[in-house]
């Protein structure tokens, strides 16, 4: 099902301007596409390109194969497909969800990518709270939990190291995003954004009550999806991380 809650300040995104950063704020909007790229210089007419780019490709397999955007359940590899769609049909596979699941992240990581082979030596691309990050020191994320009294209270931490990655979020109780789960937010952390993206859906779906041992079974199934990093669950007051996940407190 759809959520029913959408509160004002998300669907207007101005936890955009919450940020802190000494890198410079732009914004892409192509269609459904909404980006919040950060950069430590301006980024001129690439980021446009870039997503108009990815857009068409995934407009054009769509034409072709009308499955690839209604499927809830994973769809075969298309070795002939453009490399958007090949990465979110490996991601639905991965994680067990349908491709168009990864869409948020594939278009993230494909700008971001693309600004980096521009010559930017940092990007961030925000994207419906899915994030392709390339920074070289350490940053924080910090994690938006709906209604949740956690909600806002803690950050996960990136270290240099672990980047470029995605880390993506999905919420049964916040936004617009098909959930058949009941979580505030499930965060997961990954090499591929589209892989992290697809996966936060499929670990979403698995939270059907907020009680403790709901999250504990998508933690499990987090396990068992080969290529993530770590995951990070919040349903009500309860909460549950695995991985290489670094949770500190926020101010």
């Amino acid at each position: 099902m759809v959520s029913k809650k959408e509160p004002l300040a998300y669907q207007e995104r101005d936890y955009r301007c919450q940020h802190v950063s000494d890198l410079l704020a732009s914004t892409v909007k192509v269609a459904e596409t909404d980006l919040h790229i950060l950069t430590p210089e301006p980024i001129g007419d690439l980021a446009l390109v870039a997503v108009t780019k990815v857009r068409a490709e995934i407009e054009s397999y769509i034409q072709q194969q009308p499955l690839f955007l209604s499927s809830l359940v994973p769809l075969p590899t298309d070795s002939h497909a453009p490399k958007s769609v090949q990465a979110m049909l490996e991601a639905g596979l991965r994680a067990g969800v349908g491709p168009m699941a990864a869409v948020a992240g594939v278009v993230a990581e494909q700008v971001g990518r693309k600004l980096l082979a521009q010559g930017m030596d940092e990007v961030i691309v925000e994207n419906g709270g899915d994030i392709f990050a390339a920074r070289t020191q350490t940053s924080t994320v910090a994690v938006y939990a709906g209604a949740s009294r956690l909600s806002g209270k803690l950050g996960i931490l990136l270290q240099s190291e672990q980047m470029p990655c995605g880390i993506c979020c999905s919420s049964g109780t916040v936004g617009h995003s098909l959930s058949f789960g009941v979580a505030d937010a499930v965060v997961v952390l990954a090499s591929a954004t589209a892989l992290a993206d697809a996966a936060a859906t499929r670990l979403g779906n698995e939270v059907r009550s907020r009680e403790q041992k709901s999250i504990n079974k998508a933690i499990e199934v987090a396990k068992s999806i080969k290529g993530l990093a770590g995951v990070l669950v919040i349903a009500g007051e309860h909460l549950g991380a695995w991985g290489s996940i670094e949770l500190v407190p926020l101010a």
